[in-house]
């Protein structure tokens, strides 16, 4: 049966959107990046914090809030794996996902 609710073709956009992204990804599955110091600095110790409480119930907003946290720290993961120092910088490679969370919390 041919869903056509408006969530029906959200479905179907959102299936058209993974597909476009599988393309991407594939195209593009890391990306350099040149950080200040004291960001690579910062996500990396998100890295290291031990967040071992498992979250209560939360608001769309802080579930948003820790979702971020959470990108931040694999950023700093990668950033200890395999970040390099360049001058007061670091560059590293990001896959495109943790480089698209990266700038969707910066809009």
């Amino acid at each position: 049966m041919n869903d056509l609710s408006p969530y029906g073709r959200y479905r179907d956009d959102a299936a058209v959107l993974a597909a476009i992204g599988a393309r991407v990804e594939a195209q593009t599955a890391r990306v350099t990046v040149r950080l200040p110091q004291d960001l690579a600095d910062a996500a990396v110790a998100a890295w290291e914090r031990d967040e071992r409480r498992a979250p209560v119930r939360e608001t769309p907003e802080r579930h948003r809030l820790r979702d971020h946290a959470a990108e931040l720290a694999l950023i700093g993961l990668a950033i200890s794996e395999r970040g390099r120092r360049e001058g007061g910088a670091v560059l590293v490679d990001l896959d495109i996902a943790a480089a698209g969370a990266a700038v969707r919390a910066a809009q």
